[in-house]
């Protein structure tokens, strides 16, 4: 069965919830409860005996999967000048230079075999010497690891599917940082990351009609394409990342994704590729006819951008155009790193999804649902 983009069934999921299969819209809907829930459980989790034993000589962040990517966006939204080196592990190896100098943070979004890399590696960390805290399920294998090394555990306060748990995952590893004296965001940084998380999941809400919704008409736009996902800072270039991620596990399509600069100098010259408007996609096509897969091109764009990023995002949409590849865009808002990554990333995973829908994709299996 051949994927078949069904526009109607964008409005349908309003009066339809089972068309939202696994329920993954109504997760990500939570983005706002697990910042402030998360938060407070990290809070009360005991994690502040950190401050007692001062800083450590680097923190490391192990798991896979969006556990892996919370490390990594902890680093991004630390910047260049934070005073900790931040290094994420993500396979089933502690590094070899990790000791007692060093705090490992070993994070699961599951338990099960999901959880395993992270539970291995919290084991080697703790066999090292080095200072752990552990963030995963209640009851989880990481808890137990936590509990043997009387070491922090916390509790995921929102359970679901991994992929919408990005924000249970990462804000304790902010408020890990917190305790080492490196703060990245304040208390009100973190409510407006919740409230802006709260205003995104209005307007993309299944019972918004298409041309009110800016992640439906997003989905509309991005169909039947493959979406090239650029972005010029690092917020918006780990945002990028996460979207082509969320479009090979919600829609089952492939995405590219690139930051400054390779949007200017390598993924631009794949305009002018076989997937592009200028030529065939095989010796047997029309170079007129426009159906079948083309690029199509999302520019996520952050007002904090250098001139060096700005110029390098500019060059690579003008070699879209130029092109004749279409463009679409999304704008970061908000002041901090954190909000504007929050923005970003929630409405390109509600895009994901109304895709998905609008395919009639099963997110969480490998099949169509045959209709």
């Amino acid at each position: 069965m051949a994927f078949v983009f069904e526009e109607y069934r964008l409005d349908d999921v309003g009066t339809d919830p089972a068309l939202d299969r696994g329920g993954l819209l109504r997760q990500t809907a939570t983005a706002a409860a697990q910042v402030r829930q998360a938060r407070t459980a990290a809070l009360e989790s005991g994690i502040a005996v950190l401050a007692d034993d001062g800083r450590p000589r680097s923190v490391v962040v192990v798991g896979t999967g969006v556990a892996a990517f919370a490390g990594t966006a902890l680093g991004v939204l630390l910047g260049s000048g934070c005073p900790v080196p931040v290094h994420t592990a993500a396979g089933y190896r502690l590094p070899g230079w990790v000791g007692a100098h060093d705090l490992v943070v070993a994070v699961a979004a599951a338990s099960g075999q999901e959880a395993d890399p992270a539970v291995r590696m919290a084991v080697e960390a703790v066999r090292r010497g080095s200072r752990l805290v552990a963030v995963g399920p209640r009851g989880g294998p990481l808890a137990g690891v936590a509990e043997q090394a009387r070491a922090p555990h916390v509790a995921l306060p929102v359970p679901g599917e991994p992929r919408t748990l990005v924000w249970s995952l990462l804000v304790p590893l902010l408020v890990t940082m917190e305790q080492l004296g490196v703060r990245v965001a304040t208390e009100a940084d973190f409510e407006a990351t919740a409230a802006l998380l709260e205003e995104t999941a209005h307007r993309c809400r299944p019972a918004a009609d298409t041309y009110a919704n800016p992640a439906k008409e997003l989905a509309l736009a991005l169909a039947d394409s493959l979406p090239v996902v650029w972005g010029a800072t690092p917020v918006a270039a780990l945002a990028a990342r996460w979207a082509a991620a969320q479009f090979t596990a919600n829609v089952r399509c492939p995405a590219l994704a690139a930051g400054s600069p390779e949007t200017a100098w390598a993924q631009a010259a794949a305009m002018t590729g076989p997937l592009g408007p200028s030529g065939p996609r095989s010796i047997f096509d029309d170079p007129e006819d426009d159906s079948g897969i083309r690029m199509r091109v999302l520019l996520l764009r952050d007002d904090q951008a250098s001139p060096e990023e700005a110029a390098d995002l500019a060059a690579a949409e003008r070699a879209a155009e130029e092109a004749g590849v279409r463009v679409s865009e999304v704008a970061a808002q908000g002041t901090s790193p954190m909000e504007r990554l929050a923005g970003l990333i929630a409405l390109t995973d509600y895009a994901t999804l109304y895709l998905a829908v609008a395919y009639a994709v099963e997110p969480l299996t490998n099949t169509l649902v045959v209709r």
